[in-house]
């Protein structure tokens, strides 16, 4: 299992590293864990943060409806789940050959899983709303979700999912140098610009 603090840390340079190399709003769900880490790296960036909160979040630092620290013109609250996936895959969304934004599925629980699967099926059936591919970054941190790729092998054994399907909507990415390397190749971006803006993560234990 992994060191919580570690996955904190390597998620939160993780945020840094992409807000920095695609010079992007970061958007979240805008609660605690992993989604206040990705805040927390794109703020080090010095890049603007959005959020979509859910009223009654799992895991919620308190039971009030304002988050702890941003401003509250910078994330709206909202009573469902689908108000919030509308808003995180509009901010996803490139209507311009130079805007460059992806979508990172973070380790999670429920919620997490409810967003990964339909923007994974938004992204198979052309329905994303966006004129020009999104990467969509699946972060494999110390193998938090194989088991869930064996399951979706699985079901292309079982053919409710055709073979080599999946593979194509995504990338899998182990570690936070695999996911910056695969963003600059998508956009074309100049390995300079990549090396410069890389930050180490000695110690986390999900570098490559």
């Amino acid at each position: 299992m992994a060191n919580p603090l570690a996955l904190w840390i390597a998620m939160m340079d993780h945020s840094e590293l992409v807000a920095l190399l695609l010079d992007c709003t970061t958007w979240t769900g805008a609660g605690p864990g992993l989604m206040d880490a990705a805040f927390k790296g794109a703020l080090e960036a010095k890049k603007p943060v959005g959020g979509f909160k859910i009223a009654r979040e799992s895991g919620e630092w308190t039971s009030s409806n304002f988050h702890p620290y941003l401003p509250p013109e910078t994330y709206l609250t909202c009573r469902f789940f689908s108000a919030r996936k509308h808003g995180l895959v509009d901010a996803a969304v490139r209507n311009n050959p130079s805007d460059m934004t992806a979508v990172v599925a973070l380790p999670g629980g429920i919620g997490t899983l409810d967003e990964v699967f339909e923007i994974l099926a938004l992204i198979q059936l052309e329905r994303i709303g966006s004129k020009f591919p999104v990467p969509f970054l699946l972060m494999n941190y110390d193998s938090f979700y194989s088991k869930l790729l064996d399951f979706l092998d699985d079901s292309g054994k079982w053919g409710t999912v055709a073979r080599g399907e999946v593979e194509a909507l995504w990338k899998v990415c182990g570690g936070n140098s695999e996911a910056s390397d695969y963003l600059a190749e998508f956009y074309g971006l100049p390995q300079t610009k990549m090396n410069n803006n890389k930050i180490s993560v000695e110690g986390s234990g999900f570098m490559e």
